[in-house]
């Protein structure tokens, strides 16, 4: 218990000192996950949003696919990118194995399942007869496809909340198409495995501290976004 106190005790003394390792960790940490759920967000929204609305063959196997796609390990999907991105693999003359950009490749593939899903079913909860109504009044099918979303915004803004807490996390990929490098692609939670590993538990706490308070913001934002939502309407 002592250890503990004494480690989380270090762990503040580090992040109120501004520690240049730290933070260098966590700037990594939120720029590539940034990158990606910005890459990802609007090609979920299109995918989901044709999935609910539009008609076509092979709809409900695709839809079928997004959902098994979900469960699919965060290390099977950097074992993939590392084959694709490796010297040997189609994509190798690009050189992006061990890049930030490796990373977000990866994260965006981690994502895109998850954000196509919640955000299908947000849509499909929504008024169906929205769609017609708004080209029925004469707005484009871009307008159209906006107005549908504005109705469900707090479910598609849940979606990509919990997309982004699932990249943000995630290790397994990481580590494998990123190769913890210390300053390039040492994110929170590579870094939080590899001082663990060392017995180095000062770092890791503050970087779990860090995804801890994090989490908490961004689901108080959405709470007060949806508290606000109600009271104006």
């Amino acid at each position: 218990m002592n250890e503990l106190t004494q480690a989380s005790h270090q762990a503040l003394q580090l992040l109120a000192s501004g520690d240049g390792v730290l933070w260098s960790i966590i700037g990594v940490s939120f720029s590539v996950s940034l990158r990606a759920i910005a890459i990802a967000t609007p090609l979920a929204l299109l995918g989901a949003f044709a999935l609910a609305y539009l008609r076509f063959p092979g709809r409900r196997t695709l839809v079928t696919a997004v959902n098994t796609l979900m469960a699919v390990p965060a290390v099977v999907v950097g074992l993939t990118v590392y084959l694709l991105l490796s010297r040997s693999g189609p994509l190798g003359a690009l050189h992006l194995l061990f890049t930030q950009w490796a990373m977000i490749i990866g994260q965006v593939l981690l994502c895109l399942p998850l954000l196509i899903a919640m955000a299908h079913a947000a849509l499909q909860s929504g008024d169906q007869r929205a769609w017609e109504t708004a080209l029925t009044l004469g707005a484009n099918r871009w307008r159209a496809m906006c107005t549908v979303m504005y109705e469900v915004r707090f479910g598609l803004l849940a979606a990509v909340i919990a997309a982004f807490g699932r990249i943000i996390a995630e290790v397994g990929c990481s580590m494998m198409v990123g190769g913890n490098i210390l300053y390039h692609t040492r994110n929170i939670p590579t870094a939080i495995a590899l001082e663990t590993s060392k017995g180095e538990f000062a770092q890791g706490i503050a970087l779990g501290i860090v995804l801890l308070a994090f989490a908490l913001a961004l689901n108080f934002g959405l709470g007060y976004a949806q508290g606000s939502g109600e009271v104006s309407r």
